[in-house]
């Protein structure tokens, strides 16, 4: 269980799931889990760490299915701090999102990427305004206070080109619509079903929660983005994909 801090409790206790979708992150993922348990969380803020493995071929399987026979069992009336789930065939990240929601049981769920690009120690700031009861859904943006000093300038550019043009279809004037910190209250999702399989994901559920009439709050966060040869995955490819889901989903989608 995460280090508590003592900056006012939540009315009532609640449980937060980290869904962690892993693919090839030999290594970098125990040192991920590390960072997440290590968070400092609001009093009253359990934590609950959902793994799933999207059928890893570097080795990172193995390690994964090793940690998860050391695990107790959950047989428990409490969620299992660490839950682990595992895909038979690589299906991508939005299918690995939709296996991790689906088997967290957490009252808020954060996306969390097995990288180490993005900083766990930001999730006080990004629960802040749902523990307050101010949104329902938080992002956590990397260009909120200005372009980071890490990451290429080409996705930086390519980030503004996606942002900008979701945002003239959802209306939402996000600064980093790609960005993977996004915290859901769990009504947020009950009634969302989550279509793309790679990183699509990002356009098409930001799509769908601007259909409902449900605002976005974003909060600055840190980043330390990471070059191809260092693992990162997306590419051009996905970029195109990127703008082909903001139309789908945002221009001539419907509540679904």
């Amino acid at each position: 269980m995460a280090a508590q801090a003592h900056n006012g409790p939540p009315a009532e206790a609640v449980l937060l799931s980290v869904v962690v979708p892993v693919y090839n992150e030999l290594d970098t993922w125990m040192t991920l889990l590390h960072r997440v348990r290590g968070v400092q969380l609001p009093r009253g803020v359990d934590l609950q760490v959902v793994l799933v493995d999207d059928c890893s071929t570097d080795g990172t399987r193995e390690q994964v299915e090793a940690f998860a026979r050391k695990l107790p069992p959950d047989d428990g009336p409490s969620p299992a701090a660490v839950k682990v789930m595992f895909h038979q065939h690589n299906q991508g990240k939005g299918a690995a999102l939709r296996t991790g929601f689906a088997a967290a049981d957490g009252d808020i769920l954060i996306v969390q990427d097995a990288d180490l690009e993005y900083d766990p120690n930001d999730y006080p700031a990004l629960l802040a305004p749902v523990l307050a009861g101010e949104a329902k859904v938080v992002y956590g943006s990397r260009y909120l206070n200005g372009r980071p000093e890490q990451g290429y300038l080409a996705n930086y550019l390519a980030n503004r080109f996606l942002t900008g043009l979701s945002n003239l279809t959802t209306g939402l004037g996000l600064t980093d619509m790609e960005t993977c910190y996004k915290v859901f209250r769990r009504e947020v999702l009950a009634d969302i079903r989550i279509e793309q399989n790679r990183f699509g994901f990002e356009p098409e559920i930001t799509a769908k929660i601007a259909r409902r009439g449900i605002g976005v709050r974003e909060v600055p966060i840190a980043y330390r983005g990471r070059r191809r040869d260092e693992g990162k995955k997306i590419g051009w490819k996905d970029g195109l994909k990127a703008v082909w889901c903001i139309l789908k989903y945002g221009l001539f989608g419907r509540k679904g």
